[in-house]
């Protein structure tokens, strides 16, 4: 089956590596990509609160920028990726980064969202650039991967999965890292960090739905004992050298205080390593 992923672009070196990770992840599926930069007028009066509208020079001028950035990137992706079962569709829009994202995730129904981790400032005090979090907290509907600028495509051989257990895993919920795991051979490595020693009845319970979720893969369970979760998950990423992190993005709970914005610099920073935050299917 066809393949829905949205790369937003701001024409930045970062985002162009984004792109690249999700074309070489995907090289053996039939994909749809849908490029979208999203343009707004810089200099008319906020003031006035008065928008843009087609037509006057400001957003037109914006526009053509915008298509004309998309044009060379298409013809650049045609340079490189010549894969006939890869499609590219150009996507300018006026709109807030967001906005636009949900819009399209909507419209075209994208079951996927790579995007990078800094914008084209590139400043190191905006690493896990604030559109990119917004997007992992805001978008419920969609899974995104976020690609640091650092982490060149290298086919994912361990995927770490940070979890406590204390939330049931529905299928669905883990479907788009079942798949990965699938499509690159990795083994999932499922991480327990805790202060206690035993799991009580219902952490047991969870366990085993995990696994049932995971049947057919190559996973391994491994616990942290008395080390602090952000600490705690850095270091398993880095000294076993992992390819990549993915977690459940739950509206309230556990994940809140790991994939805070902290730690999500940190891990930007120092592993290195693409983060792809699933969606909770309760909301």
């Amino acid at each position: 089956m066809k393949k829905k992923i949205l790369l937003p672009t701001d024409f930045s070196g970062n985002a162009w590596n984004a792109m690249i990770y999700a074309i070489e992840l995907y090289k053996n599926e039939t994909c749809d990509f849908y490029v979208l930069n999203v343009f707004n007028a810089i200099g008319y009066a906020v003031e006035s609160l008065m928008v843009p509208e087609p037509g006057e020079k400001l957003y037109e001028e914006a526009k053509e920028k915008s298509e004309k950035g998309l044009g060379k990137l298409l013809e650049r992706l045609s340079f490189r990726d010549e894969n006939p079962n890869h499609k590219f569709f150009m996507i300018s829009q006026f709109n807030s980064m967001l906005e636009a994202i949900k819009d399209i995730v909507e419209k075209q129904d994208i079951e996927m969202i790579v995007m990078g981790t800094k914008g084209t400032t590139n400043a190191n005090d905006l690493v896990y650039g604030s559109n990119t979090v917004l997007v992992m907290e805001k978008v419920r509907n969609c899974p995104v991967m976020a690609i640091p600028a650092e982490a060149n495509y290298k086919e994912p051989e361990e995927i770490v999965f940070p979890t406590d257990y204390k939330t049931h895993f529905k299928r669905r919920e883990l479907q788009y890292l079942v798949e990965i795991a699938r499509i690159t051979n990795a083994t999932i490595r499922v991480l327990y960090v805790t202060n206690d020693d035993d799991l009580d009845e219902e952490q047991v319970n969870n366990k085993k739905l995990l696994e049932e979720s995971l049947d057919g893969l190559q996973y391994t369970f491994h616990t942290l004992h008395n080390v602090d979760i952000k600490g705690g998950v850095s270091c398993f990423v880095e000294s076993r050298e992992s390819d990549m992190i993915t977690f459940v993005n739950r509206k309230h709970g556990f994940f809140e205080s790991i994939f805070s914005k902290p730690m999500v610099k940190t891990l930007g920073h120092q592993s290195k390593v693409p983060v792809l935050a699933l969606h909770d299917l309760t909301n």
